[in-house]
């Protein structure tokens, strides 16, 4: 059975690179405080390279592709190293290609319809995406009893304040953000307080 990013850590960063040159410190200073699933999102130029230079460089990296929207970017990332695959919604077309690379993934929810679809098809891990905007906590709470085999990675608004009330709920397995790649820190490169970050992250418990 192929590892699951939602069993790893209590947080999954969600992490933006714009250059390729930074992703493997960035990456070590995730793993170093606790992190080992590093999600670099489709968003950015740099993206690809950066999964396959965490994947080849950075022992004990988890690395996903985010931000998944098209077949030839579930192939791209495949090809580049990423060992799960996340995805902000899902239509029939990219499930059938999150299926052909092997790899697990977590397909992007935010209603009721589309976890139960998503379930018709065997998935029981999914991402809830914008998490706070769609209801947040309660919202998952109330799909806990109608769907208690379904693990979610709520992503989207959430904050350290915010996340130990997610990770109290039985079917929140992690959460995912970006909170302890503070802007100012990556532009800076310091990796210091990214690890220091991260640590604190990786201790969130609800």
């Amino acid at each position: 059975m192929s590892t699951s990013a939602l069993d790893l850590a209590p947080v999954i960063p969600v992490v933006i690179v714009d250059d390729v040159e930074s992703a493997v410190p960035l990456a070590r200073a995730l793993v170093a405080g606790g992190l080992p699933a590093v999600e670099v999102t489709l968003r950015t130029p740099a993206a690809l390279g950066a999964i396959e230079r965490i994947a080849a460089e950075v022992e004990g990296a988890f690395v996903g592709a985010g931000t998944v929207l098209t077949p030839d970017q579930a192939q791209a990332a495949a090809k580049a190293g990423a060992r799960f695959l996340v995805t902000p919604g899902c239509t029939e077309t990219l499930y059938g290609a999150l299926v052909e690379t092997g790899l697990s993934f977590l397909p992007g929810t935010s209603t009721v319809s589309e976890v139960l679809r998503l379930r018709e098809l065997g998935v029981r891990e999914m991402k809830f995406f914008p998490a706070e905007a769609s209801g947040g906590a309660p919202y998952l709470k109330s799909l806990a009893s109608p769907v208690p085999d379904v693990r979610f990675c709520p992503t989207g608004g959430i904050t350290p304040v915010s996340a130990p009330t997610y990770l109290t709920l039985p079917n929140v397995a992690c959460v995912g953000g970006s909170w302890m790649l503070p802007a100012d820190a990556v532009a800076s490169r310091d990796w210091a307080r990214v690890e220091k970050l991260a640590r604190t992250a990786s201790g969130l418990r609800g």
